[in-house]
């Protein structure tokens, strides 16, 4: 059975290398970004199943590469990994086509489950965001 494809995007080194330490035993670590530019050009190239990113990058920003994404019809399911555990940022992520919204203190936890929700075609949001 043919692993599920992730690319990563966030700004920070440690964070992409928290994540894919979390992730590469359940999926296929594609490829990492660190701007929203080139996570779009990366999610064109390599056609990931999944996107996990971050809403605060140079460049471009999460919710701009996302929108440009959800333009062009790429199929990528969007997941948000960020420090943002605001309810504005969570209804701006969504509202670009994103399917999970997770924070990162709870990446441990959640990140999983997310991706996975995602997949099925549901939608995650972190339980810390308080409706």
């Amino acid at each position: 059975m043919r692993k599920i494809r992730v690319l990563l995007a966030d700004d920070h080194e440690t964070v992409l290398e928290q994540v894919r330490a979390i992730l590469r035993k359940d999926f296929d670590i594609v490829g990492t970004v660190n701007n929203g530019q080139d996570a779009v050009a990366e999610t064109q190239r390599l056609e990931p199943d999944v996107l996990v990113i971050d809403i605060s990058m140079p460049v471009l920003n999460g919710l701009q590469a996302a929108r440009q994404l959800r333009t062009n019809n790429h199929r990528a399911k969007i997941v948000f990994l960020t420090v943002h555990e605001d309810q504005d940022f969570v209804s701006a992520a969504l509202s670009t086509g994103a399917s999970a919204y997770v924070v990162k203190s709870e990446v441990t936890s959640e990140l999983v489950p997310a991706i996975r929700e995602a997949l099925r075609g549901g939608t995650y949001v972190s339980k810390t965001i308080s409706p």
